[in-house]
């Protein structure tokens, strides 16, 4: 049976305070539990403060962004090396803001993750589709170009080190919601996917998150549902309360 997987995306939010209180709160209350496995990624300014507040725990850290090169001339980017340097085990990679306002490709978010990976980082690969997309019909096509583009060169080894997270873009921060079924739909399909790209074994054994406005009071439909092995969270991370109210559903 796949564990749950929870994963806290702070965004641009937060300051050196506010993050070291933020972690220190989720580890006091749920960072020795063992049912679900719980992820931070706060900004990079506070990585380090971060890592510190859960030192010991079972709270892992995270990044929110990489860029794939292991050093270079590169102004204002963070390697996969540095990342792993200051304790992360998991990156984001490919989330719908940084496809928006940074125009990142498929192909590019390709090499973040082959990067991370060749790093030792775990890698959680965000796919979706637009309102538009979804209206007009195109949602499973869609969620398919980003699947196969941002899985290519990775076989089924590989393949465990990497979360896919479907974020529904029309419900990121809008006050929509896919409802559970409609969530279930998606996963399914992208484990049917993964199936015929990398065999059933593989498929059976990849971790599947919905992210997308996952709150306490539709974190346990939606994570119940068979093919949601847990949640990438984003505004609901920043308050402690409730992030570990959708830890405790996935429980």
């Amino acid at each position: 049976m796949r564990q749950k997987f929870i994963a806290g995306n702070w965004k641009m939010f937060t300051n050196a305070a506010e993050a070291e209180r933020l972690a220190t709160a989720i580890v006091l209350a749920a960072g020795n539990q063992t049912k679900v496995q719980i992820a931070l990624c706060p900004p990079f300014p506070y990585l380090g403060i971060v890592a510190k507040a859960i030192q010991g725990s079972r709270v892992a850290l995270g990044a929110q962004n990489l860029y794939p090169a292991k050093e270079g001339a590169f102004t204002g980017e963070v390697s996969p090396a540095m990342l792993a340097d200051v304790g992360c085990r998991f990156v984001i990679v490919g989330h719908s803001e940084r496809r928006q306002y940074f125009s990142e490709s498929d192909s590019f978010i390709n090499r973040k993750t082959h990067a991370a990976l060749a790093a030792g980082l775990k890698v959680i690969l965000c796919i979706g589709e637009t309102l538009k997309e979804r209206e007009d019909g195109y949602f499973k096509q869609v969620v398919d170009f980003h699947l196969s583009a941002g899985l290519v060169g990775i076989d089924a080894a590989k393949l465990a080190d990497i979360t896919i997270s479907y974020e529904p873009v029309w419900a990121i921060g809008t006050g929509k919601n896919a409802t559970p079924e409609q969530a279930q739909e998606a996963h399914q399909f992208i484990r049917h996917r993964v199936a015929q790209l990398l065999g059933q074994p593989a498929a059976d054994k990849l971790t599947i998150q919905y992210g997308g406005s996952v709150k306490p009071d539709n974190a346990a439909s939606l994570l119940s549902q068979p093919d949601v092995d847990g949640a990438l969270v984003g505004g609901a991370s920043l308050k402690a309360d409730q992030f570990l109210a959708i830890v405790q559903a996935g429980s």
